[in-house]
């Protein structure tokens, strides 16, 4: 995804693309979210190619509250979900760090849910600590972090191991009910 801020497209290619992206459709309904993410893949099916230009600097607005970051969030998960159903024929031919990422970005809170279902289950039957849980979900988190510092040749980017916390609290419950709830925008 081309975030929005972020991006720059030629104006030939945006205006060979303009109707399609400006009657974005989910089910045969309007969409009105995701509108980034839904362009990259238009430009991506149209033949054109992204770049990443780490010193590019933007500005953009970010939630202040919990309640706008979570609207955020929502609106986020079911772009991806429902854009990845687009995108399926073009991971073949992407950059196999953006292929994984891709994948990881709707298989990863599966295999969350999984791991946070499994430890729950354990601690309400036998009563003890799911390490095991615990040390499963610790290294998909580092490995995840760990790929995107080698990629990005940050280390700031193993920071991102302590949204973990959040994303179990918070973010694995919203993007369920992302899930359940496509088709609403």
């Amino acid at each position: 995804c081309c975030c929005g801020p972020c991006a720059m497209y030629r104006r030939s290619a945006l205006l060979l693309l303009l109707d399609k992206y400006e009657t974005q459709l989910f089910r045969g309904r309007p969409s009105d979210f995701g509108e980034d993410r839904h362009l990259t893949i238009l430009m991506l099916n149209a033949g054109f190619r992204t770049e990443y230009v780490p010193e590019a600097i933007a500005a953009t607005v970010v939630p202040n509250s919990m309640g706008a970051y979570l609207r955020q969030q929502l609106r986020w998960a079911r772009s991806t979900f429902r854009d990845t159903l687009l995108a399926l024929r073009l991971l073949p031919g992407l950059d196999r760090y953006l292929t994984l990422d891709v994948i990881g970005q709707n298989l990863g809170p599966l295999l969350l849910a999984l791991s946070v279902l499994t430890g729950l289950a354990q601690l309400a039957l036998t009563a003890t600590v799911p390490w095991s849980t615990i040390l499963m979900i610790a290294s998909m988190t580092m490995v995840r972090c760990g790929v995107a510092a080698f990629r990005a040749r940050e280390l700031r980017f193993l920071g991102f191991s302590l949204h973990t916390l959040l994303n179990v609290a918070l973010l694995l419950p919203l993007k369920a009910y992302a899930l359940c709830t496509l088709s609403n925008s």
